[in-house]
């Protein structure tokens, strides 16, 4: 007797050592590539010169946070911090945060044992014919365990997976959070910029009524022919024609920006209806180098991520060649009443392991491990493209913006001539000196120049925008909070 309980000693303790061997050995098996992040030949500088206020040097970062502020203008402030929390593609993109991290959550949960409690009671009754009617009751509770040991990191590379799917998932947050500030900025200084226009119109539109006005008093009077009638009113017409296209426009810039910040159409429109000038920039400008995009965009940061996440994949693919071993094991208590249920001798164990090691599945293995190798390289080739669509960005940005400043000084100094051209036309009108053409044309070209200098200063700031997001600016704006929703991490 003593013997056999040795034995029984002896082999238990075999079992445990077993166990604890297997576990070491799981925790140092991983199967599948590791991941390493991809080198990407880029310039050591920005092919066009800089020039205008542009410059080399790294961009502050507070600055770069928050972008927006360099404009000075308080409206469009108060426009993108309502944005940021009513916007719904940023409520959607939280929302997506959100089942990633429960995702990763349920991955890392296959790492851990599982535990159950079970409990049950069966009334039987047998056939009278076969077991004489018999009622008998059958008791039963108890726990049962299992755990599927990751011996060769199938469920650690699942984990990395997730993880990455998560951090893709913030990029992707930062990534909206940047389109979404530039949005607003674009539709404010659309908003800005028709307000102008159709004030220069108007303006234009009283000049040009007087100079109509004139032309009939002189052909009243015998000064002048028909023939200016008939110009100053076309011109004065179509200077009028222009203004519900203008007017148009500025509804759907507003409109836009209310659906932005997650209102209805039109909501807005009384807080804008002010008119107020385009907003201007700083002369200054940091944008750094092309190396720093790559740190700074979400958009890269997010191929970059969905990269790694897919390269875990692989790994998770490969482990379904090998064996997998599930420790299962219960206790618990069997008896015929309630009474006895909990007692020495209904007690009830079981335990050992369970081992499974495909040997024929028509090549499936294999084929999945191609499919999410085909499919990281896709990725990779995806994270290096959004690096060149970056740096593209970039340069026509930033060559825009420097150039956009050149044409509105040019505008700037044929708006001065016209004006004066204009006004000395009119004189000369008066005087009898000239003919009405003079007249028409000098408006014309005023009415031309003003029109277009106030679209070229929208485009500035427009350049400008658009270059503050390819440098990904504004993300970083972002509490913990705002990009990890409901969590402490």
């Amino acid at each position: 007797m003593k013997c056999l309980k040795k034995a029984k000693t002896g082999g238990i303790f075999l079992w445990i050592s077993c166990i604890f061997a297997t576990l070491i050995l799981s925790g140092c098996v991983t199967v599948g590539p590791d991941y390493v992040l991809p080198e990407t030949k880029i310039p050591a500088e920005w092919h066009n010169e800089l020039k205008k206020g542009g410059a080399g040097e790294i961009p502050d970062p507070q600055r770069l946070a928050k972008w927006w502020t360099t404009l000075n203008d308080p409206v469009l402030s108060g426009l993108i911090d309502r944005a940021v929390v009513n916007n719904p593609d940023i409520k959607k993109v939280r929302a997506k945060i959100r089942e990633q991290r429960a995702r990763r959550n349920i991955s890392i949960a296959g790492l851990f044992p599982a535990l159950n409690a079970s409990g049950s009671f069966t009334r039987k009754k047998g056939s009278e014919e076969t077991g004489g009617g018999k009622e008998t009751d059958f008791y039963s509770a108890g726990f049962d365990a299992g755990w599927e040991l990751d011996l060769f990191g199938g469920t650690r590379r699942l984990v990395e997976a997730s993880t990455a799917d998560l951090q893709a998932g913030r990029e992707d947050l930062r990534d909206v959070l940047v389109s979404l500030l530039a949005e607003v900025a674009l539709n404010y200084t659309e908003v800005r910029s028709f307000q102008s226009r159709i004030e220069v119109a108007e303006r234009n539109l009283n000049i040009q009524d007087e100079t109509y006005q004139l032309a009939q008093l002189r052909y009243q009077a015998g000064l002048t022919n028909e023939i200016a009638v008939h110009q100053a009113k076309y011109n004065l017409e179509n200077t009028r024609s222009n203004i519900p296209t203008l007017r148009a426009a500025l509804e759907e810039a507003m409109n836009r920006l209310a659906v932005l910040m997650g209102d209805n159409p039109g909501a807005i429109h009384a807080e804008l209806k002010e008119q107020k000038p385009v907003p201007v920039s700083r002369p200054d400008l940091a944008v750094g180098i092309p190396a720093d995009v790559l740190r700074q965009r979400p958009d890269i940061r997010r191929a970059e991520r969905q990269l790694a996440a897919q390269t875990a994949r692989v790994g998770v693919a490969t482990a379904e060649m090998y064996p997998k071993i599930n420790l299962t094991g219960s206790i618990g208590f069997e008896s015929l009443t309630l009474d006895n249920l909990i007692s020495a001798g209904s007690r009830t164990y079981s335990f050992g392991p369970r081992i499974t090691w495909p040997i024929f599945k028509a090549g499936s293995i294999r084929s999945n491990i191609e499919v999410q190798s085909a499919l990281q390289e896709q990725y990779l080739i995806q994270y290096e493209t959004a690096v060149l669509k970056a740096l593209e960005e970039v340069e026509n940005t930033l060559v825009a913006y420097m150039e956009e400043q050149n044409r509105r000084q040019s505008l700037s100094d044929a708006k001065q001539a016209a004006s004066q051209a204009a006004a000395l036309a009119q004189d000369l009108y008066k005087a009898g000196f000239t003919d009405f053409t003079s007249v028409l044309d000098a408006q014309r070209s005023l009415l031309s120049f003003e029109d277009q200098l106030i679209q070229s200063e929208g485009n500035i700031i427009s350049s400008l925008v658009r270059l503050y997001k390819a440098l990904g600016g504004g993300w970083t704006s972002l509490t913990p909070g705002d990009i990890n929703p409901g969590s402490n991490e």
